[in-house]
């Protein structure tokens, strides 16, 4: 356990992470090293020697129980959070936190449905005309799956479960799936056995991927450098999605392949996603808006949003950020995150 006192001023924040993965290690340690950090606590999944380390209080349970989560935060009189994984998200623990009167860094539940479900992202980027989807189709029979996958031609799809997968839900046409019977009957089972009423198809797109995380306080995104990640087993990317293997970013925050044009159309739709969110669920987004974006010849599209910090992509961004951390946090709970530097190194 950390044995540094408490540093107490107006200004001070008890911050809380929930999760204990490498992503929640880099938050972690960022947090520490902030001027506004009094006392560090962590809920963790599983024992984290190196988060054990930095915190002054360290506890393991169930992170989608808001109301453990919440006793503990209380206990450690905790005023803002920071929550890492997707599931607690799903599970409303932001809620809970919000209603005891902790900011929290990660979306309410409503707001999480963002990641949560894929058909969700699909109908808010098509309905509030922000475009950038490939064309798709959710499906809640194997009928409606047999058409769409006839209307696209021969392995030209990928199919994704519509909830949370931990990144594994996804088969693409050609790679994943070998034929059209193989991608029925995944359609299949993911009906049948994955415990969602609908299966989203969408048509192939061919490109290069990149990911683009930003801070959003309800009101206004600030943009962290674009990232790409390895997501496939095996050498030349044969195997399975693994949910992130690794992860690259590079000098003049930009990646080789990504020109001025696709990061401005990047960071513009993920601006007019904040603003579609707000409009739908009548409250702002306060987290990290997390999108997978594909660099295709015919412009860039939305591969998915995620609503938290990238693992491991979570990693290169806090290391090229410059900016005071814990000060960005506060002022993502706040709604005042225009008026604070969010500066990241000029490096690889």
């Amino acid at each position: 356990v950390h044995d540094r006192p408490p540093r107490i001023t107006a200004e001070m924040h008890n911050f809380l992470v929930v999760g204990s993965n490498a992503r929640e290690h880099a938050i972690a340690r960022k947090l520490r090293e902030s001027a506004v950090c009094s006392t560090l606590s962590c809920f963790a999944s599983s024992n984290n020697p190196g988060i054990r380390a930095l915190c002054d209080a360290f506890t393991v349970g169930k992170i989608t129980d808001g109301a453990a989560v919440t006793k503990f935060a209380q206990d450690n009189k905790v005023t803002v959070a920071v929550v890492g994984p997707e599931a607690p998200l799903e599970a409303g623990v932001a809620d809970a936190l919000w209603a005891i009167g902790v900011q929290v860094v990660g979306p309410t539940q409503q707001l999480a449905q963002l990641e949560s479900s894929k058909a969700f992202t699909r109908e808010l980027l098509i309905k509030n005309g922000i475009g950038a989807c490939p064309k798709y189709c959710v499906a809640t029979t194997m009928d409606q799956a047999k058409r769409f996958v006839a209307s696209v031609g021969p392995l030209n799809y990928v199919v994704k479960a519509d909830g949370l997968c931990g990144g594994k839900g996804v088969k693409v046409g050609g790679e994943h799936l070998t034929s059209d019977e193989e991608a029925l009957e995944f359609c299949e089972e993911l009906l049948r056995d994955g415990g969602d009423s609908r299966v989203v198809l969408e048509e192939k797109l061919v490109g290069q991927e990149f990911s683009l995380m930003s801070f959003c306080d309800g009101e206004f995104c600030a943009h962290m450098p674009p990232i790409q990640d390895h997501k496939r087993a095996y050498e030349g990317d044969t195997g399975p999605n693994t949910g992130g293997m690794g992860t690259y970013s590079s000098a003049s925050a930009s990646l080789p392949f990504v020109s001025e044009s696709d990061l401005a159309c990047a960071r513009a739709i993920t601006e007019s996603v904040s603003r579609a969110l707000k409009r739908k669920c009548g409250t702002g987004y306060k987290g990290i808006l997390y999108g997978g974006f594909m660099v295709t010849a015919r412009g860039v599209y939305v591969i998915e949003y995620n609503a938290r910090f990238g693992d491991p992509e979570a990693m290169n961004a806090l290391a090229l950020l410059t900016s005071d951390f814990g000060r960005i946090c506060e002022a993502i709970g706040a709604g005042t995150l225009r008026s604070v530097p969010v500066e990241f190194s000029d490096a690889a």
